[in-house]
């Protein structure tokens, strides 16, 4: 995996262990969401959830972004993260926590350091080592929306299995999707009042 645009463009990332059940965002979606948030990315608060390797808040530090915090329920892709934060001169713009975002998220403002974000990405697995199907986007999109962590303005990424079917939390929308063979990445925002 490598950083696609921006001061680290071209700098490879150091992966988690194959066995580990963490798909990487393709190149190619990267590519067209990021082609896509260009507009916002310059001094946006990031945040990255089941963060995996970190490669999305990453490559948006690298184009611009003012600071980003990963959660991921796994300890060793948080190691992994803080190490690649490190390796690309990001560790005084980005932090990583471990936490589950299934359950309440108050605490990542604490951690964070930023009572919002205006780029929230969420990239739940799509299934279990046991190839059983899971649908974590909606309990994860009410986590972020109980907790009011989509700041004013911001934008909310959902990357999901293209079967799975998700119910938006009260007072939020959908305006944009775009359909990466069996991906789908969803761009919600707040419902105008």
């Amino acid at each position: 995996m490598r950083i696609i645009a921006g001061e680290s463009r071209g700098r490879s990332l150091k992966s988690v262990p194959k066995e580990m059940m963490v798909k990487p965002i393709s190149a190619r979606i990267k590519k067209s969401v990021f082609d896509i948030l260009r507009p916002r990315l310059g001094g946006a608060r990031v945040l990255d959830l089941y963060a995996g390797t970190g490669a999305v808040g990453i490559e948006a530090l690298s184009r611009g972004a003012a600071s980003a915090f990963f959660v991921d329920a796994d300890k060793r892709c948080v190691a992994v993260i803080e190490e690649n934060l490190k390796r690309l001169g990001f560790a005084d713009k980005g932090r990583a926590s471990y936490g589950d975002i299934l359950k309440d998220l108050s605490w990542i403002s604490f951690r964070a350091g930023a009572s919002d974000f205006d780029i929230i990405y969420l990239g739940p697995p799509y299934r279990t080592e046991d190839n059983t199907m899971l649908a974590y986007s909606t309990p994860s999109l009410a986590r972020v929306a109980e907790a009011n962590l989509l700041a004013s303005g911001g934008v909310i990424l959902l990357q999901r299995y293209k079967k799975e079917q998700v119910v938006l939390p009260v007072g939020f929308e959908k305006y944009r999707e775009e359909r990466y063979g069996d991906t789908d990445v969803e761009f919600i925002r707040k419902a105008a009042a």
